[in-house]
Order: C-alpha cells, then sequence, then structure tokens
C-alpha cells in the first residue's frame, strides 16, 4: 500500500488578511478619542472605506479630527445616525454605548468598541438593544484580525499544531498609562481594558472554558486600579491555559516580553505582539511555527501589523456581512458576550479569598 507524503508547510501560504468588500458603505463615528485618528481612520483609509463623518459631545475635539482627515463633524447624535446605508462606529465610552446604540435607526449595522459595557450587566443590556431594534453588531475585538493572528489560526485548521493543549500569554512591559487619563478613575482597567484581547482570542482557538481562577491588582508605584493579572482558564485535564500579565516591569527591554506560546500534540507556535514593547512606537509582530513533521521553527514573514491591519480587517468583516458577501460575523454581540461573561468571572475570582493553607498542628 502506498504511503502518501506529508506536504511540506509553506508559511507563505497562511492567510494573514481579510478579503474587502466590493462595495463598502460610508462609516459614521461616535466619538473623537485618540483611537479615532490613531488606529480607526488610517485603518479605513487603508481598506477604502469611505469616511462619512463623525460626532463628538465635544464639538472642538470632533472638528479637529473631522479638519485632519476632510469629514464632516456632525453637530448632533439625531444628524450622525440619519446618515443613510451607514456601518455606524462605536468609538464611545463603555457606558455610553448602550445610549448611542438606542438612537440608532433599526435594522442599523454598528462596530462596537471593547468593551462590550463597563460590566456584564452593560454588556447584557446591550445585547437586548441589538436583539429588540434588530442592530447587527460585532465588537472590535481586532486582535483576531491581526496578521499573525489570522496565520496562526489558519495553521491550527490546517493541523500544523495537531490539538492545542497548551495555551500561554506572558507579559512583562513598562505601559505609559498616563497616555490614557479616564483610566485613572475606572474601578476595572487591566483585564476589562487590556487583557481582554487576549482572552477573546482563547475563547476563539479553545472555545468557552468552564470557568477561571484569577488574581488582578494594582502596583504601589501609582494609582490604576489594576494593572497586573494572573490566571488560569479551566479546559478540564487536556488543555492548560495560563496567562501571566504584568504593565510595572520598568527595569529596560532586556528582560520585557509580550507573547504567547501555543502548543499542540504535533506542533507549536511562538507569536510576539510587537506593538506593546515601547508602545505607541512599538515593534514588529512575529510568528514562528513548529509545524507537524518538522525539524525545527520556521519564521512566517508578516504582511502587516496588528497596528493598523487588524482594524481593517474588523471592518471589513462587518461591511461584508451587511452586503451577504460574508456569511460568518466574527465578533457578534452575540459571541462578545461570552467574553464578557469570562472578564467578569475573572473580576469575580479576583474578588473571592482563596484556598487557605491548612494550619500546623500544634506540637
Amino acid at each position: 500500500m502506498e504511503t502518501l507524503a506529508i506536504k511540506p508547510f509553506n508559511p507563505i501560504t497562511l492567510q494573514q488578511s481579510w478579503p474587502l468588500p466590493a462595495k463598502p458603505r460610508p462609516i459614521v463615528t461616535f466619538g473623537a478619542g485618540s483611537i479615532v485618528g490613531d488606529a480607526h481612520y488610517p485603518a479605513y483609509r487603508k481598506g477604502g472605506f469611505p469616511i462619512a463623518g463623525l460626532f463628538d459631545p465635544d464639538q472642538a475635539k470632533a472638528a479637529k479630527i473631522a479638519a485632519e482627515w476632510n469629514v464632516t463633524a456632525y453637530a448632533s447624535v439625531a444628524e450622525a445616525a440619519a446618515v443613510e446605508n451607514a456601518i455606524f462606529d462605536l468609538a464611545t465610552p463603555p457606558a455610553r454605548h448602550a445610549d448611542v446604540l438606542k438612537a440608532l435607526p433599526e435594522g442599523s449595522f454598528a462596530l462596537i468598541q471593547k468593551p462590550m459595557g463597563s460590566d456584564l450587566a452593560q454588556a447584557s443590556e446591550i445585547l437586548g438593544i441589538c436583539r429588540d431594534r434588530n442592530i447587527t453588531a460585532a465588537v472590535n475585538f481586532q486582535l483576531r484580525f491581526a496578521p499573525m493572528m489570522l496565520a496562526l489560526k489558519d495553521a491550527i485548521a490546517q493541523g500544523w499544531l495537531g490539538e492545542v493543549v497548551d495555551f500561554d500569554a506572558w507579559l512583562a512591559l513598562d505601559t505609559p498609562w498616563s497616555l490614557w487619563p479616564f483610566l485613572a478613575d475606572l474601578p476595572r482597567v487591566e483585564i476589562a481594558m487590556h487583557s481582554i484581547h487576549y482572552i477573546d482570542v482563547i475563547r476563539q482557538i479553545l472555545g468557552n472554558p468552564l470557568g477561571v481562577h484569577a488574581k488582578t491588582l494594582g502596583h504601589p508605584g501609582h494609582t490604576v486600579a489594576q494593572t497586573r493579572t494572573s490566571a488560569i482558564l479551566d479546559y478540564g485535564d487536556q488543555v492548560r491555559c495560563s496567562l501571566s500579565i504584568n504593565h510595572d516591569h520598568k527595569f529596560g527591554r532586556r528582560f520585557q516580553a509580550c507573547e504567547f506560546r501555543i502548543s499542540g500534540t504535533e506542533g507549536a507556535a511562538y507569536v510576539k505582539l510587537g506593538v506593546n514593547l515601547d508602545y505607541p512606537r512599538g515593534e514588529p509582530d512575529e510568528l514562528m511555527i513548529y509545524p507537524k513533521g518538522g525539524s525545527d521553527w520556521i519564521n512566517v514573514p508578516l504582511q502587516g501589523a496588528w497596528f493598523p491591519d487588524a482594524f481593517v480587517g474588523r471592518m471589513a468583516n462587518l461591511q461584508r456581512f451587511a452586503s451577504g458577501e460574508d456569511k460568518e460575523l466574527v465578533s457578534s454581540v452575540e459571541d462578545a458576550w461570552h467574553t464578557m461573561a469570562l472578564v467578569e468571572a475573572a473580576y469575580q475570582s479576583s474578588a473571592s479569598p482563596a484556598t487557605p493553607l491548612a494550619r500546623k498542628p500544634e506540637a
């Protein structure tokens, strides 16, 4: 009987981008924070998506971005929501998402900035609004669309790692929290605003866990609510998944890290998330695969980076779903609710007492 040879692993064949829509709809943005000018609009221009304009209660801030990008600054939520055939881009604070969604026309298409509300209760409210008003909405968990993550998912789907049995997320960074002054007053920061990206990607790869053990805490060197997290996601007796996150490693670049290590039964992958190293300038992303049947690590030449290319793919999927070109809406509010539920469970775990140590018997 003839034995079929294993086809060699070819890294350049892995998917790294999302196809663009044939006829993109105009984009109307709510919010004029730094993320709009730094990530959303550069990505939308790169993807060829028409930007109609934006609204922000701070009219001066909205006018500044509108002038920089040659788009319209709308005078009210109602005026912005009246743009026909638009994709509504909510770059609003989590607590404001629900109010904006209530102002959109029934049957609209929307992209909601992560997180999906400040907590699970708000996420459930947002889910209810979208269902009641027939709003097709996705959450901007754009890391799923980063070139390195699309390629990793493709490699896993093709069987190059076998069955995934280990996922480690390890960060030791010096994150410049001062760039986001609004975080100073938030009761939930690290998991809700940062590691939620990693939790969401883990869910995409491994599915929903049975539960979570977590501890998240701040640092004596500042007043941000939480900047350090340790978490174990419980996937039963076959899969191990852990996150070790430290945003307060202020001791030079040498031993800093921002990486995933994913191991399967027959192969493995290493991911470096470069944007978080020396943020906001960042370093190049990296993806390396030790493929099934291989004998060494193989570098995957990446065509783009998390910023801005993931934002291109995120919007492209929503646009294509709206036009019927895509059959699946990635990170829909129905799916994203589960990421929010996992975040909520992590905070509940952190607030719960750990298993106490036994007392030593008296002599």
